[in-house]
């Protein structure tokens, strides 16, 4: 590890290691001045070049730009090993954020390096042959044995094994695969073997895209670090006024070196950035894709939650329970028939739970003649000459029909009603499990400080009830339109001057999820339309990821205030002091320099490794 290291960063070694050696014999008298200054040359040259960079084509004075300033003037006024000791701490102190950093950014990035690149592909005739991940096709089979990890997307034609989906998911429980299940590179075969259809090749998978996300996100700045950076920006020139106005006052060489050191503005510089890539990348880790630094902090000051019913609270597979006829004219399986043949080009899950219904019972599914969305209430198709309609209480309203008592035992069902030449026949009564967690996620959201969390459903009052009580909610709000959602939300940020998040399926809440201050999508592996519709996107159906993410941003937003204070404040204040006092030196001001820089650095990447809960 460490020669690897080395290796990666021969040249900021070798500008140490010479710097040392040529101050030691400098400082015995072993070696002449220009020996010494050529050597201080060649250690100062990277940082000098850097700063002068970012002066012009960024229009920043960084640290680098104090340091080539202070070294300068340590020569100029013959503090000769003063100069070349602040320098090698610098550059010590600059080799130790540059490798501390990298371990932060290179944390996703490894999962690349540890990806198979070879696949074993089975031929038409039964032959097996190891071909390199870049030459498969799709609709290439490949074999995966225990042990191994899956190298591309692809549905299970032939076999059954556990995988391990913790790369993509975070989640180390192995998930049971047979024929037709999905699986995703990435992920590991802990027992059983698999023969596997290539859905999407190695530029293409699932694990490629959260890759993407992830290093799109560390390019994102959150506002704290905007703030940081224009605070800097201030500080600078007031910097440069102060030590002048000093050196005015005393003519001190050493002192005006060493306030250079102090008022340099490195680690204000360092206290977000890093925090953020950090952060970013344990949340991956987490099965939690940040889309930037922005959503970090902005989740850290959510006060208020609003979580879609169906899909998130529940998991979003209604299943038929029960059929009521309110018409003789027509059999139980006739009407289902009848709502199955209006609902098979429907793609809603209500629509497939009935069409799953009638294929339970056997029931034959005409082809409607033609198919109509009711926006907000349902659906209408000819079925046999018949005019059908099918869709929730809306549908009623909107026909100046009124709601019918609901079948006792049924209340907390969905109800869906079946019109026929516009009578009503029938209702068809669905029920949709509570998603295994919810309960447990929401208490632990209200113990981390969540104000307000609020359930927004089109469903019935009576079903909207029991699952908010279910879940253990007070607040919701039923029978609302895909619209009236987006339309509450901003009421509530309007009224109640409140951020908010919106928890959702990533398309069906697409608007919502996009009003809101924070759109987080859940369960949408495989999903790239749900990756691209929220800020925030959990890789699962896992909801108290919700809290740990939000755990996870509080943490982070704490650290930099951490950095700010002690890094920058503590350090650099009591730092000028003890110069001003002629405590310290330029040399110990150097030395001092190198904690407050490890500090930061060290303090930041706790976040790879801290637990979040």
């Amino acid at each position: 590890m460490t020669m690897q290291i080395i290796k990666e960063h021969k040249l900021e070694v070798a500008r140490i290691v010479i710097l040392a050696v040529l101050s030691g014999l400098f400082s015995l008298s072993v070696i002449p001045f220009p020996v010494f200054l050529a050597g201080l040359v060649f250690g100062l040259f990277g940082l000098a070049k850097e700063g002068i960079a970012g002066l012009f084509k960024e229009r920043k004075i960084g640290t680098e730009i104090y340091i080539t300033i202070a070294v300068i003037v340590a020569v100029l006024g013959k503090e000769y090993l003063a100069a070349g000791i602040i320098l090698l701490i610098i550059l010590i102190a600059e080799f130790i954020g540059d490798v501390i950093s990298e371990r932060a950014r290179t944390s996703i990035r490894s999962l690349i390096d540890e990806m198979p690149k070879n696949a074993r592909l089975k031929h038409e005739n039964g032959k097996e042959e190891m071909v390199e991940i870049e030459k498969l096709k799709t609709g290439n089979v490949v074999l995966i044995k225990t042990g191994e990890k899956i190298p591309v997307d692809g549905k299970v034609i032939h076999g059954n094994g556990a995988v391990n989906q913790a790369a993509i998911t975070g989640e180390n429980m192995p998930q049971e695969k047979n024929e037709g299940s999905e699986v995703y590179a990435g992920t590991v075969l802990q027992a059983g073997a698999l023969d596997i259809r290539v859905t999407k090749l190695s530029g293409d998978t699932l694990f490629s895209h959260i890759i993407a996300l992830v290093e799109e996100a560390q390019e994102k700045r959150a506002p704290i670090q905007k703030l940081t950076d224009k605070v800097a920006t201030y500080l600078i020139p007031i910097s440069f006024v102060f030590v002048m106005g000093v050196y005015f006052l005393t003519h001190d060489i050493r002192t005006i070196i060493a306030l250079l050191i102090f008022t340099s503005p490195a680690e204000l510089g360092l206290a977000t950035p890093l925090v953020m890539v950090a952060g970013i990348a344990r949340a991956a880790r987490e099965g939690i894709l940040l889309k930037g630094g922005v959503f970090l902090e902005e989740l850290a000051h959510i006060d208020t939650i609003i979580f879609d019913k169906t899909g998130t609270l529940t998991i979003g597979k209604p299943v038929v329970t029960d059929v009521e006829i309110l018409n003789e004219k027509y059999t139980r399986n006739e009407a289902v028939q009848l709502a199955a043949a209006a609902d098979r080009r429907s793609n809603h899950p209500l629509a497939q739970a009935i069409v799953d219904h009638a294929n339970n019972l056997k029931v034959p599914i005409p082809q409607p003649t033609s198919f109509n969305t009711i926006k907000g209430c349902g659906v209408e198709a000819t079925v046999a000459g018949k005019r059908v309609e099918l869709g929730n209480d809306a549908l009623l309203r909107d026909k100046k029909m009124g709601l019918p008592r609901l079948k006792i035992g049924n209340e907390n069902s969905t109800a869906v009603f079946l019109l026929i030449n516009n009578n009503l026949v029938a209702i068809l009564y669905l029920t949709d499990k509570l998603r295994e967690g919810a309960r447990e996620a929401i208490q632990a959201l209200k113990k981390g400080g969540v104000r307000k969390m609020i359930m927004l459903t089109g469903d019935n009052s009576a079903t909207a009830e029991f699952i908010a009580k279910e879940v253990g909610l007070s607040d919701y709000q039923a029978g609302l339109l895909p619209e009236d959602k987006i339309s509450f939300i901003k009421e509530i940020q309007a009224k109640e001057k409140v951020k908010v998040a919106m928890v959702g399926d990533g398309i069906n809440d697409a608007p919502a999820l996009a009003q809101a201050n924070v759109g987080i999508a859940m369960g949408v592996m495989g999903n790239q339309a749900a990756m691209d519709a929220a800020d925030i996107v959990l890789i699962g159906d896992d909801l108290k990821k919700i809290a740990k993410a939000r755990a996870l941003s509080k943490r982070a937003y704490r650290t930099i205030k951490e950095n700010i204070f002690i890094g920058v404040g503590v350090v650099h204040v009591f730092g000028i002091i003890l110069v001003l006092a002629k405590i310290i030196g330029p040399i110990e001001a150097a030395a001092i320099h190198l904690v407050p820089d490890v500090l930061v650095f060290l303090n930041s990447t706790k976040l790879l490794r801290v637990n979040i809960g």
